[in-house]
């Protein structure tokens, strides 16, 4: 029978208590490390089900160390328990794309293949971000990193910090400066804007199927700004409306965006909600929240791009287009997945 499902931050936490830390305690005693969950999973952002358990989840974590990540990988591959809860430790690679599963070790004595990544901190941030933040963090830093990555160093959890340098990262990038802050939901605003006549415009030319995609597209926008109002990066499709429903505005919310997928007068409605959560903030004076007609043409819109105007009016990132962070700029996964793709989109900065 398979073990009862846990969420695979305590599994992390039962693998490093239990097994990696007496481990260490034996082989290393005196091997300054830090031991956390985080980087790219859904147990990470706090998503992850029974389902989750198939492929790339299980006993899992990282281990940062400053010397012997090679003989402590071994002595990991040698010593550890083959079973952690009831979970195999052994995590076996699965057809060409490095997807790792589950697998209970075939004999005694078998080494594990284990899923504990021991590196150096430092390595460990170039490869994820693209840049070290001990160093600093500049703007450029900021604007091109995904929303997603940011949600993944800051999420998770750390389980023991010996070496006193990634609690300090996480501080740093646990939300943007305040002028980054303003600036990337300047340009939320911006892209709402944009799109926001063409709902109506497609349906009166009796197109209601690219009335609702560009309604998607609106809602998707006015999510992902909820959650930066919120102060809270947010993540790739998959994970956006798990990530909303937990918002304090979701209950209210949540019909009025299922709504606005139906037409442009729940649209509108759904614009008129977001722009009261935007005056509540207290970042700019208070905008109106009215929605009115697009030029001479009967669109209801609220005319996003005002409170694009009176953000980037408190912000030293005046001189910036409002094209904003990476994500805002391109949806593509094989370019938000690899950081030298990312940091080339927004390299102008």
């Amino acid at each position: 029978m398979s073990p009862a499902f846990i969420p695979g931050v305590q599994l992390s936490e039962r693998l490093y208590r239990e097994a990696v830390h007496p481990l260490l305690s034996r082989h290393f005693p005196e091997l300054p490390h830090t031991a956390a969950l985080i980087g790219p999973g859904s147990e990470v952002l706090g998503f992850d089900t029974a389902r989750s358990t198939d492929h790339d989840w299980g006993p899992r974590l990282q281990l940062f160390v400053r010397t012997d990540a090679e003989r402590v990988s071994e002595a990991l591959a040698e010593h550890l328990p083959a079973t952690i809860a009831g979970f195999p430790t052994n995590l076996v690679p699965v057809g060409d794309h490095g997807t790792r599963h589950m697998r209970p070790v075939g004999e005694p004595g078998e080494r594990i293949r284990h899923g504990v990544v021991v590196t150096d901190l430092g390595s460990w941030l170039m490869e994820r971000l693209g840049f070290d933040p001990r160093n600093g963090v500049g703007t450029r830093d900021w604007l091109a990193t995904p929303t997603q990555v940011l949600a993944e160093i800051t999420g998770g959890a750390v389980f023991h910090d010996g070496l006193a340098e990634l609690e300090p990262v996480r501080r740093r990038l646990a939300w943007y400066p305040d002028d980054v802050w303003r600036y990337a939901l300047a340009c939320q605003w911006q892209r709402i804007s944009q799109e926001e006549p063409f709902v109506g415009r497609c349906a009166e030319v009796g197109d209601e199927l690219g009335s609702a995609v560009v309604a998607a597209r609106l809602v998707r926008d006015l999510m992902r700004l909820c959650l930066l109002l919120n102060r809270i990066y947010p993540p790739y499709s998959k994970w956006l409306g798990s990530a909303f429903a937990r918002l304090p505005c979701a209950e209210q919310l949540t019909p009025v965006l299922t709504a606005a997928l139906t037409g442009e007068h729940h649209l509108a409605a759904a614009c008129e909600a977001v722009a009261a959560l935007h005056n509540a903030s207290g970042l700019t004076e208070p905008l109106d929240t009215r929605t009115r007609p697009f030029h001479d043409r009967p669109y209801r819109v609220l005319g996003a791009e005002r409170f694009a105007e009176a953000l980037m009016a408190g912000t030293a990132l005046g001189g910036l287009p409002l094209t904003g962070t990476v994500d805002q700029i391109v949806d593509n996964t094989d370019v938000l997945a690899h950081p030298a793709r990312w940091r080339v989109m927004t390299g102008r900065w």
